[in-house]
């Protein structure tokens, strides 16, 4: 059985690695002064927008509670 590319969960895997690496660039960038402040907020953006995505993404394969 071939896993599916396109499968929420691969989906989530790969946003989380995603997320990681920017969180890992936006680290760097601050601990070398002088940073380009335009791309450091772009980063920091981005890396805002991956974790929204990240969050509705859980709350969709989160199981429901039965009533």
């Amino acid at each position: 059985m071939t896993p599916n590319l396109h499968s929420p969960e691969r989906q989530l895997i790969e946003l989380r690695m995603e997320h990681a690496d920017l969180d890992a660039m936006v680290d760097r960038m601050v601990l070398n002064a002088p940073a380009d402040e335009l791309m450091l907020q772009r980063l920091k953006k981005r890396r805002l927008a991956l974790r929204d995505r990240l969050t509705r993404l859980e709350i969709a394969l989160e199981p429901k509670e039965p009533a």
